[in-house]
């Protein structure tokens, strides 16, 4: 089915996020997956910024990985007709190629690890301090370049709507900062999840990916 809508399950699991997320108050942007599960996740989940006028804004260059018709975006058009009415939804960034799976979208790894790179590159340059992210299990893996757990749901190491922090990597001293924009999480979120777990090192998150490229 071509861009499905949330289940029942998926719509209460969205809105429970109005409760367990504790970074509502402090959210300057909302930027979601033009997919349709992600878009109505922002809407049903980050109602409480919406309604003091956070925008929520559709980037295309976030949404799954695969060309499977479920992870492929409706037309532009559509779009606009379904979410354009309480004006909640900023389309800007889509185009009439957003949703087509070659290229850029395409379902290689080359591509996606391109537009991972340039997603993490384009939030690194907005002047937002707080950005909620709502994106796809598959693509977070390329997004924050952590493999670990990857296989622990089908396709990916997310649950749904569960929500991690991060910051980007700062430079180590006397170097400077590369263009990779390469995301940390934050001390706090992994402590909510990992307990006192050491993360991972850069060179075994890069080790880990090479497994996975070749499984």
């Amino acid at each position: 089915m071509r861009d499905p809508l949330l289940t029942s399950k998926g719509e209460n699991q969205s809105r429970k996020l109005q409760n367990t997320f504790p970074y509502h108050a402090d959210t300057d942007l909302l930027v979601s997956s033009p997919i349709r599960r992600a878009l109505y996740t922002t809407l049903l989940g980050f109602e409480e910024e919406t309604k003091r006028g956070v925008k929520v804004l559709a980037f295309p260059d976030i949404q799954e990985t695969s060309d499977l018709p479920c992870d492929t975006p409706l037309d532009l058009e559509d779009l606009r007709k379904e979410f354009d009415e309480d004006g909640k939804v900023d389309f800007s960034l889509i185009t009439d190629e957003s949703n087509v799976k070659t290229g850029r979208y395409g379902p290689t790894i080359e591509a996606i690890e391109a537009r991972a790179k340039a997603a993490r590159q384009w939030f690194k340059k907005r002047p937002e301090k707080t950005i909620v992210v709502v994106t796809h299990g598959g693509f977070l893996h390329y997004f924050t370049e952590d493999w670990a757990d990857s296989n622990k749901f089908p396709g990916t190491g997310w649950a749904n709507t569960e929500f991690r922090s991060y910051r980007f990597e700062d430079a180590a001293p006397g170097q400077q900062q590369d263009d990779n924009a390469s995301l940390v999480e934050t001390e706090e979120s992994r402590q909510r999840r990992r307990g006192t777990e050491k993360p991972l090192t850069n060179t075994e998150k890069m080790e880990l990916r090479e497994t996975k490229g070749k499984s």
